[in-house]
């Protein structure tokens, strides 16, 4: 009889919690860890970056998202050598070339660069930025930028962009940028090349055959030949080491990806 009873009470038991389960109680399972005691919650400000996290974001997205500076040489109206800072951020959009023009101007030439500079870094990283913008600005006190003179270090400026990446503050570069990543020739290698000397850079990287700038400096020469004087202008090449010129390390790259190995810490 006893084995009996206990069998009897074990069943009723087991009704009874069938019964709580699934009657109108309030008990519901809740997925591990949760709730969060009182204690646990999350702010309002960290609901507010999970909201914005989940909405906009994807694995592929947060490789590619970021933002970088580097300083850009150039020569002012007066043929002294300036320097400026350029500005690219990525960020999420429709896969558009935008150009911050609340403080300046960019000329054709110069746009014409940054849809090069786009083309060759996205090459270059082999991402697919379809889905993201690409926002140039330079901040600068001018009024109007002109010039394919900077497409080398919109390059540069745009692979580290896309890569989140820190570029070598200490390191500069001039040269023109073709569709195949090929760095070209600039005119005023000196004078950029002293300005960027003057804000603290110790490596500026210059186009293939341009460490040396050839300059030439005219002479004026007459003889007399009976009643007339005959004067004719020898013209005499003067080559300028220019670092040595400037107390500054001058090297030549032919592309992108030789730049890029001075630049990416």
């Amino acid at each position: 009889m006893e084995w009996k009873v206990a069998s009897f009470i074990i069943v009723m038991i087991l009704i009874g919690v069938l019964f709580y389960v699934s009657g109108d109680s309030q008990t519901s399972i809740e997925p591990f860890g949760f709730p969060l005691t009182e204690e646990e919650s999350l702010t309002e400000e960290e609901l507010e970056e999970l909201e914005c996290l989940f909405e906009n974001v994807t694995l592929n997205e947060t490789k590619v998202w970021g933002s970088s500076k580097i300083k850009v040489p150039a020569v002012d109206e007066e043929g002294n050598g300036v320097v400026t800072w350029l500005v690219v951020d990525v960020m999420p959009g429709e896969g558009r070339t935008l150009a911050d023009i609340d403080q300046l101007l960019f000329w054709v030439d110069t746009q014409h660069s940054i849809q090069v500079a786009k083309a060759v870094a996205t090459n270059y990283t082999m991402l697919d930025i379809s889905n993201l913008d690409v926002v140039y600005a330079i901040d600068t006190e001018a009024t109007l930028v002109e010039g394919p003179s900077a497409g080398a270090a919109l390059t540069v400026a745009t692979v580290a962009a896309l890569y989140n990446d820190t570029l070598d503050p200490d390191v500069m570069i001039t040269g023109t940028i073709s569709p195949d990543g090929t760095i070209g020739p600039v005119g005023g290698v000196l004078e950029k090349a002293t300005a960027a000397e003057e804000v603290g850079a110790d490596t500026f990287l210059v186009p293939k055959g341009q460490s040396i700038q050839v300059s030439y400096s005219h002479e004026k020469e007459c003889e007399r030949v009976g009643p007339f004087t005959y004067c004719h202008t020898n013209y005499v090449p003067e080559r300028v080491e220019i670092a040595e010129e400037v107390g500054i390390d001058i090297i030549e790259v032919q592309n992108i990806a030789e730049a890029l190995k001075y630049f990416l810490e």
